[in-house]
């Protein structure tokens, strides 16, 4: 089973999805396949449930707007059964790409690629309007994670095959109008020797004393 939840704090920003796993063992599930888009959440130092924001379009894990982060913040510390007590708690994030699992972890337990992509959100006390707001919102839902991250994948390869296919109408249309204002450029050129310009400017048809100009 997996929880969501939907966090909108404001009307003008996109709705962001949240979720997370009923226990240790279904983050499993959620770490091998989670999205490119999603960014984890969890207590520092403390366990508690691993929460995952799925970024719509435009937004990725270092653009979340603050709101959102604070609504991120707020269901990982009500998640955590030690971390749910306390004040002034620090909730970890990171991409989900930046996480690494290998055979000698835990269940449930995660670390990472690259420390520098971990940031860190001061949650200074549980905030009940938040954590009521987002609850009116949760679903459980039992879904197929595994062909959903083969859905997304493929959505993804044909979003870039088609940003591919414009890139290179754009580039050959710029090319076809470099090449035509080159012609017009030539064409420009070529017609300052035509036979009457070169008539005019030639000292053959110039009158006999054309010198006097000059003297």
């Amino acid at each position: 089973m997996v929880f969501y939840f939907e966090s909108q704090p404001d009307p003008f920003l996109p709705a962001f999805t949240l979720y997370m796993g009923k226990d240790k063992h279904e983050n499993e599930d959620l770490i091998r396949y989670g999205w490119e888009t999603d960014v984890w959440f969890h207590v520092d130092n403390m366990s508690s449930a691993h929460v995952y924001c799925r970024c719509p379009e435009g937004y990725s894990w270092d653009s979340i707007p603050q709101e959102v982060l604070d609504d991120c913040a707020q269901l990982t510390k009500a998640n955590s059964i030690a971390g749910n007590k306390k004040d002034n708690v620090t909730v970890i994030y990171t991409p989900w790409a930046n996480l690494r699992k290998d055979g000698s972890m835990d269940v449930g337990q995660v670390s990472f690629t690259n420390a520098k992509q971990v940031q860190k959100v001061h949650v200074r006390t549980r905030q009940n309007a938040i954590i009521n707001r987002l609850n009116k919102t949760k679903k459980e839902l039992y879904p197929d994670l595994e062909q959903e991250r083969i859905d997304y994948e493929k959505l993804q390869r044909l979003k870039y095959a088609e940003e591919h296919r414009q890139r290179q109408k754009v580039d050959l249309e710029q090319s076809r109008e470099y090449r035509k204002l080159a012609e017009q450029k030539d064409k420009a050129y070529s017609a300052l020797f035509d036979d009457e310009v070169m008539r005019h400017s030639s000292n053959q048809f110039r009158a006999d004393d054309w010198e006097d100009d000059f003297m």
